[in-house]
Parts: structure tokens; sequence; C-alpha cells
């Protein structure tokens, strides 16, 4: 994690913390943030597990969040920040503009989900918005998760795919889920079968284009 010094900033600056993996694109969106004269970013990280307690330490007003980081997944940590974090608003920018991310997203309780294709100056404005109590969604992405529907998965399916994608044994799912060998082939069975696909590494394939994983 990188503080952020705090210098020449307006008392009432938006304090932001900023999850992302890649140390390019971190470090040129908290440039470009810290120009803004009324925001500043208070604290960097890389990792998802290392969001909450980054946000506990800096008390952030907002999160800025990626979505597919090492250790913990934003949406996972978006969860988690509305526990232990609850003043904090989340606002999720991916590059993964998938439906199935968006519905998860506010279901964690994001304030917000956006691409990053768009201009800092949107993303800035975003971050007041949220902070004032409004929900901003990408346009596009919310008319597509409207016409896509909800995930037909379980919980406990997704789970089990969750599991499957390093190549994992049904008796090593098993034994990470703390389930029966014929239970988690139950599960997979069934999220093949609600994915339409020919086996559970296709299921899962699937799963995460739609933004099910």
């Amino acid at each position: 994690m990188t503080e952020m010094p705090g210098a020449q900033r307006p008392n009432k600056s938006v304090r932001v913390l900023l999850a992302e993996d890649q140390g390019m694109m971190r470090g040129a969106l908290a440039l470009l943030l810290g120009l803004e004269p009324d925001i500043e970013v208070v604290a960097q990280v890389a990792a998802g597990d290392e969001i909450v307690d980054a946000a506990l330490l800096s008390r952030p007003d907002v999160a800025l969040l990626d979505i597919e980081l090492p250790g913990r997944s934003g949406l996972d940590a978006a969860a988690d920040l509305r526990e232990e974090v609850p003043d904090c608003r989340v606002l999720i920018l991916t590059t993964f503009g998938r439906p199935g991310y968006l519905r998860r997203a506010m279901e964690a309780g994001a304030a917000g989900f956006l691409v990053k294709d768009g201009p800092v100056e949107e993303l800035a404005a975003a971050i007041r918005r949220v902070l004032t109590g409004e929900t901003v969604i990408d346009p596009a992405l919310a008319a597509a998760a409207l016409s896509a529907g909800p995930s037909p998965l379980t919980a406990r399916e997704r789970e089990a795919l969750n599991a499957s994608v390093d190549g994992a044994t049904v008796a090593d799912i098993a034994d990470r889920l703390h389930l029966s060998e014929s239970t988690v082939r139950n599960y997979l069975s069934s999220a093949i079968g609600k994915t339409g696909t020919r086996n559970r590494m296709e299921a899962a394939r699937a799963a995460r284009q739609q933004g099910w994983l």
C-alpha cells in the first residue's frame, strides 16, 4: 500500500482508495485523479485482500475497485467494505463490462460501475456523484444487464466451477469445499447443463464470459 501526500488540497477534498493490480494503470489513474482540485488519492493497493485493511487505515470516502485482483476479487471486497467500512462508497472500474458483473456489484453494495475506456473527467464526476448518494452505471452495460437476466447458477454451483478452473480434480474440489464427491459432481453437472456446455472447463469459461463467476 502506498500513502499519497495530501498537500494543497481543499478542506473537503474527496478521499479515494484505488485498487488496481496493473502498476502502470494504477499510477496513471492516481496521477490523473490527483490533478483534480477536490480529489485526493489517499491509498493505493494492488491486491483485493489488501483493500479492507487499507480502507480501515486511510478512511476513504470512495473506493475505486477493479474486479479481477489477486487475493480477492473487487466484487468480494466491495461486500467486505459494506460491512467493515460502511461510510465508504464503492465504485467499480473494470475492463470487463459484463452484465453478470454489474448485477453482482450491485448485490455487493457498489454505488457505481464504469468501464475503463471513458475519460478521466467522467470518472472524476462519477466519484463526486456517488459521494452525494447517486448510483452511477455505464448506460450501455445497464441495458445489457437488463436484457441478459440474472445468473442461472446457484452459489454452490459457482463455488464448484470456481474451484475447478485450475484443473482440480473432483476429489480436490470436494476437499476444498468440504463436500462429498457425489455432491460436487451434481453441482458441476447442473452448471454444465445451465451453461449449455460440454464439460466443466467450458462451463467455467462460459460463466466467466457472462460475469457469473
